[in-house]
């Protein structure tokens, strides 16, 4: 069972009761109607899947209720640091972000 930290609650959790909700750091465009079909398409459908470090969105679901991100491993499955919605994301092990 994966073990998922909440940032809010501080304490580790069985997966559970979270809810994945995406990648994370996505930034809706200010206005919408300004945007081509195509942009707005890429904003809602188009998302990086890369083979590694990931950052996500999570959502405490059946604790907190908050939404907080993580950086997990797509590979192994392992989530290196969760940290609150709105903060950067940290670097983690060899990362130079």
């Amino acid at each position: 069972m994966l073990l998922i930290r909440c940032p809010y609650c501080e304490q580790d959790r069985p997966e559970v009761e979270f809810a994945y909700a995406g990648e994370a750091h996505l930034v809706r465009p200010p206005d919408p109607h300004a945007v081509s079909d195509a942009e707005w398409e890429a904003f809602l459908y188009h998302r990086a899947n890369p083979r590694g470090s990931h950052g996500e969105r999570w959502r405490h679901a059946h604790g907190c209720g908050r939404y907080f991100n993580a950086v997990r491993d797509t590979v192994s499955d392992h989530i290196a640091t969760t940290y609150k919605a709105g903060q950067p994301r940290p670097p983690v092990g060899d990362e130079t972000e």
